[in-house]
This record gives C-alpha cells, structure tokens and sequence, in this order.
C-alpha cells in the first residue's frame, strides 16, 4: 500500500470526508499529492499557484476586517470579552470559500465576532438585571432607549447597532431590498435565547436536553449567522422575501440541523471549561442530570445526535432546494462542518490552542512555495 493511500485511509477515518470543509483540505491534498508518484508536476504547480491566489483575496479581506475592528475598539473598552477577530474570519471563510464571496467574508466576520463578544456578556460579566435591560434595547432597536443600560452596554448596542445598520445600507443601495428587519430579528432571537440561558444558570435550574437544545441550536449562532450571510449574497444571488421570512421564522430544517450539529460539536469540547467560567449546563451535562447516566455513556449520546442531525440535514436538502440557491444551501452545510472542523482538535475559537494557530498560519496566512 503507498504511503498516500495510508495517509488518506487515515484522514477519513479520522473524520468522513462529507463532514470536512473542502477548502481546508486543499493544502494537505496537495502535500499528500507530493507522494503519488503519477502526479503531473504541472498540475500540481498549477494547484500550488490556484491556492496562493485564493489566500491573497482572503489577505485582503482580513485587512478590511482588520481596519474595522481597530476602528470599533470594543477590546479597549470590554476586556472581559475575547478577541477573536482572526477566528472569526476563519469561519467565514469555511462558510464562503470562494474568491468572489469576499464580501461575505468582510461582512459576516463581523458578525460573527460581535457574537462572540455579546456571548461573553451573557455567559461571563452581565448581571440578570443588566441582561435582561440589554435584551430589551436589541428588541426595540432604539438608541434613545438605551440610557439605563451601564457603560459597557451602552458601547456594545451602539457597536451593534450601526454595524447591523450599515450592513443593512449597503444591501438596500446595492439590491434594492431592506433586510434590516431581518437582520434585527436574528439579533432579537440569539439575545433572548442568551437570555434563557442566563435565567437558568442564576435560577440554578439544569433544563431537560430537549429543552436546551430547542434553545440552543440557536445560541451557538448558526441562525444568525447564516441569516448574515444569505443578506451578503445578493450580488451574485437573488434576495427573496419568502427565504428571509423562512429563517426569521426558524422554519429552515437545514439551518436547524446545521446548528445543532455545531452546537453539539461545541458542547462536546468547551463544556467543562465554560461550565468553569459560569455557564450553564451542556448537552452531556443536562443529559446526565435528566437520565443519571454516566459522563462517558452521555457523550457517546451526543455522537449518535450528531451523526442523527447529519442524516435529518441531508433528508432536508431537497425541500429546501425550493426555497434557498445552491450557494447558501452550501453555506448552511458548510455551518455544520466548520463546527467540526474547529472543534475537532479541542476549542478552536473560545480557547485557541496551537492546532487552530497552526490552521490559520496555513490556511490564511503562508503561501505555498513554489
């Protein structure tokens, strides 16, 4: 057996190739390459010269998404949150690989990074007081509204709001459509599902499974990102009433499935550690509680839900080829394999160990030599 039929046997085995992102399996594809003895050189180079010129467009959209956190300064005024700009991108670029998204790229980073600080709000540093008069500013969406809320919170919905504002600007100028109201929504979703979390942990109450997760496919921010990016394809895909209203209304099997699968991916390897930090119960945890099983037997449950949401996400492919284009449906897939992807090795965007660095460093950052 050659040593490139080992390695791949091994890497499939590691994790089935229909759960891994396809961009980043480029570079190992093309090192593995390097074994086969019948490789064509010119079509190796010719892979070689395609992934740098694909890197220097993702170059230039982390310089865009790089100018914008500098100027926004969150991380100077909540240092209780974490940094996670360059992770962030990361995602995005699983979720919309090719040259041409860079405006998905540049826009939903930032969503995805102000998700993860207003996340921080939720699990570590808001009071349920100070929670619950944040959430009510995000529903009312009015900057008059928001002198109760303490500094820090004032800064948060201010940065909140003109950038889902802004984003919204642009696709109205550019398409025609208001997708605002949209955009609200899903903030209005994720902060209240937040919110229920944070009731639950002051409450010291540990929900049914079935009672997180109906909450917290929604939490892990898989709808309100891919709402994000639907809005952002309207260059090259057409904007419909009928798929907003779809999503905002959590009526979208492929996003539903998607999430839970990056929830449960999640919750696999962050739960202890954010249980540490003040969060509430996990999967497994909540699991545990409800049945009185085992730590052990409750994660091999949330592998079968996983492999039982990559079947229900597949089965729902068909319907929602009615509703969405071929572009986002990849998007929402690509969802469920980021998750796998950045928690394969550990917590890949809360705690970024060196596997992630090592990721980023190649699949953002080092050319190929050629």
């Amino acid at each position: 057996m050659s040593i490139f039929l080992e390695e791949e046997i091994s890497h499939s085995l590691e994790l089935p190739l229909l759960w891994r992102v396809p961009r980043m399996e480029v570079r190992w594809y093309i090192n593995m390459s390097e074994l086969k003895q019948d490789i064509h050189p010119c079509l190796l180079e010719f892979a070689k010269l395609d992934f740098n010129m694909v890197q220097a467009k993702y170059h230039e959209d982390l310089k865009y998404a790089s100018r914008w956190w500098r100027e926004l300064a969150l991380d100077e005024s909540l240092g209780f949150a974490r940094n996670r700009l360059v992770e962030s991108f990361l995602w995005i670029v699983g979720f919309n690989s090719e040259p041409k998204f860079g405006n998905v790229r540049k826009q939903v980073t930032k969503t995805a990074y102000l998700a993860t600080v207003i996340d921080d709000v939720y699990d570590v540093y808001g009071s349920l007081d100070e929670l619950k008069l944040f959430t009510e500013a995000v529903q009312r969406w009015d900057i008059n509204t928001v002198e109760n809320l303490p500094h820090y919170m004032k800064i948060c919905f201010f940065a909140l709001y003109n950038t889902v504002n802004e984003m919204g600007y642009e696709v109205l100028r550019n398409n025609n459509f208001d997708v605002i109201p949209y955009l609200k929504k899903s903030w209005v979703d994720i902060c209240n599902a937040y919110l229920l979390e944070a009731t639950w942990y002051y409450s010291g109450y540990i929900p049914t499974l079935e009672e997180y997760t109906n909450n917290a496919w929604i939490t892990v921010g898989g709808p309100l990102l891919s709402i994000h990016a639907y809005c952002q394809l309207g260059d090259h895909e057409k904007i419909t009433k009928e798929a907003l209203e779809c999503m905002t209304n959590n009526q979208s099997d492929i996003i539903r499935w998607s999430s839970m699968i990056l929830r449960l991916a999640d919750d696999l390897v962050t739960s202890k550690d954010e249980l540490k930090r003040g969060d509430v119960a996990k999967s497994a945890q909540c699991y545990m509680h409800e049945t009185g099983v085992s730590e052990s037997v409750a994660r091999e449950h949330m592998q079968h839900l996983v492999r039982a949401s990559w079947e229900k996400m597949n089965t729902s492919l068909s319907s929602t080829r009615d509703v969405f284009p071929s572009s986002f449906i990849n998007t929402v897939q690509n969802v469920a394999r980021m998750g796998q992807y950045m928690y394969q090795i550990g917590d890949g965007h809360g705690i970024p160990n060196g596997e992630t660095k090592n990721r980023i460093m190649s699949i953002i950052v080092n050319p190929i030599i050629v």
